[in-house]
């Protein structure tokens, strides 16, 4: 079966795949499910207050380097849709480390 290949920053990165074969015998690879992290186990680096206008792409790249981090955003504020973290001003969004990347009082 074919694995599909997604770069190490991609949410997508660890999660597994597997296929499913049609009566004509061709093979659907599909990615199981992705459970979203508990974001308490996140080590918080800092908060940001949303303001007017804001984008999370904007405030992925200025903390993160990279807009396409977005979903780390995401997951460190229980986000199921990222455009709900912008909607509210005065929001504060808890920008983290990585999922299992221990802070500097964690370890």
């Amino acid at each position: 079966m074919m694995n599909l290949i997604f770069p190490p920053t991609s949410r997508y990165a660890s999660v597994e795949t597997a296929g499913i074969e049609d009566a004509d015998g061709r093979v659907t690879v599909y990615l199981r499910r992705r459970l979203i992290p508990q974001p308490e186990l996140f080590a918080l680096l800092r908060e940001h207050e949303v303001t007017q206008g804001e984008r999370l792409d904007n405030i992925t790249a200025a903390y993160l380097d990279d807009p396409e981090q977005f979903w780390r955003i995401c997951d460190s504020n229980r986000a199921m849709r990222p455009d709900a973290l912008t909607e509210r001003i005065g929001r504060r969004l808890r920008i983290t480390l990585p999922e299992g990347v221990p802070g500097p009082d964690n370890g």
